[in-house]
């Protein structure tokens, strides 16, 4: 969501903004914002004048009657003046109903018209446009095949679908055995490499608000993710980031508070609208899922080195676990509307032999500040919109295929990275049951 005042003032680069997001039927909303708030405007002003008559009109009805004791023809024009006060009263409350219409339809179109994005995105229609910028460790296809990654788990008895289907319906599953175990190992250390790192770890709330939810997310991507519960206010978190930011909710942050810089762990809860090709079957898509996040709140100035940073930490921390990855920018029109900045980490994949989604990285500048009225004090005093940004630590089980399949050895076992053997009581290797 950007400023009422930048898009007043700067139409044009707004317009060429949603060209690049290629989004030309959001154009027409530039000019009917602009028709919009000027009749706001003139609204609001037209409202002050009454108001400013009212004191003075006010005023003359005292002064009149105080007259009219000694001069009765007073009595009358004070009450032409009272009936001027009450046509003006009436007049008043059509512009301050009209005022709060205009207002809502100005929000619900700001809301739709998507945040300028950085001028070192690249561009493009979609994400077949998005550009790898690095690559981060050796992306090796063994001599011996590699199994789907849901026989991988069966192999160590560490997985059950179809138990899950009777019991919830496809998109869920039950983790078993060292395969659960290296889950919540997986889980453990993204939590403690963020701490290390200097972040808070955080548990919130895996339910939010409606207007926490229009706080953090564009529209079409509520319609795509987000579970409602029936019958309440209250929405299923896609990710901790949205309950996470939406913790700082209409609150000023004091200078010295920032940068935030959290870790979180949360279930997740998503549609997953759509089919997708058996690569993306399993637990690749799924409907529930649990995740370890990262959420920077910090100055303008500051966020796009936090970007930097973040992203970075995701490549350390797989690389850690002996996966290859690589970073992929994220071109105009695969970014949602909320971001300035994105990248993807993905992980390489033997058995695909190509590249993953595992990670997002995102700079959303002052969008969900805007939208949740989160402000911040500089050392002057003087408040202003920090900026917001997340990026996925680590989200098993899809991060698991990775770590699998990159760790699989021609006998069937499975090597446990150094990091996590900690967590799996010192086992240095899951081997398969033969029987």
């Amino acid at each position: 969501m950007i400023d009422i005042r930048f898009l007043r003032e700067q139409p044009d680069l707004v317009r060429e903004n949603i060209k690049k997001k290629f989004q030309d039927d959001k154009l027409p909303l530039v000019d009917q914002v602009l028709a919009l708030d000027a009749e706001n405007r003139t609204t609001i002003q037209e409202a002050q004048d009454l108001r400013t008559a009212r004191n003075t009109l006010s005023k003359q009805i005292g002064i009149l009657m105080g007259q009219s004791k000694k001069d009765p023809s007073k009595l009358q024009e004070a009450e032409a003046v009272k009936a001027q006060v009450t046509a003006n009263a009436h007049r008043l409350a059509e512009l301050e109903r009209r005022e709060a219409e205009l207002a809502e339809e100005i929000r619900r179109i700001m809301l739709v018209i998507p945040q300028m994005i950085d001028s070192s995105v690249p561009l493009g229609p979609d994400d077949s446009a998005n550009v790898e910028a690095a690559r981060f460790g050796e992306a090796v296809v063994p001599d011996f095949p590699i199994p789907y990654h849901t026989e991988i788990m069966d192999s160590f008895h560490g997985i059950d679908m179809d138990a899950a289907g009777r019991v919830a319906g496809s998109g869920f599953y039950y983790l078993l055995g060292d395969i659960a175990r290296l889950h919540e190992g997986v889980l453990a250390y993204g939590r403690d490499f963020m701490i290390d790192k200097g972040f808070t770890y955080c548990i919130p709330p895996f339910m939010i608000h409606g207007n926490v939810v229009e706080g953090v997310m564009s529209f079409a991507d509520m319609e795509n993710m987000m579970y409602k519960i029936e019958g309440e206010d209250l929405y299923l978190i896609g990710t901790s980031e949205h309950s996470m930011i939406g913790r700082f909710i209409d609150q000023i942050l004091p200078f010295e508070s920032l940068p935030q810089t959290l870790t979180s762990y949360s279930p997740c809860f998503r549609k997953e609208k759509g089919s997708h090709g058996i690569e993306e079957r399993g637990v690749y898509r799924i409907h529930q899922f649990e995740k370890q996040e990262m959420i920077v709140i910090c100055r303008p100035e500051e966020s796009m080195d936090w970007y930097e940073k973040m992203w970075r930490y995701s490549v350390e921390l797989f690389r850690n676990m002996n996966i290859p990855v690589r970073q992929l920018e994220c071109c105009s029109g695969d970014l949602a509307d909320l971001k300035v900045k994105s990248c993807d980490i993905e992980a390489w994949s033997p058995r695909q032999q190509k590249y993953f989604e595992v990670c997002s990285c995102s700079n959303l500048g002052d969008a969900q500040a805007r939208r949740l009225k989160i402000r911040a004090r500089d050392e002057s005093g003087k408040t202003y919109l920090p900026h917001t940004l997340n990026n996925t630590c680590v989200a098993p089980p899809r991060m698991l295929i990775a770590l699998l399949e990159n760790n699989l050895q021609a006998d069937g076992s499975v090597i446990i990275p150094q990091v996590l053997q900690p967590y799996m009581g010192g086992k240095e290797r899951l081997v398969p049951d033969k029987a």
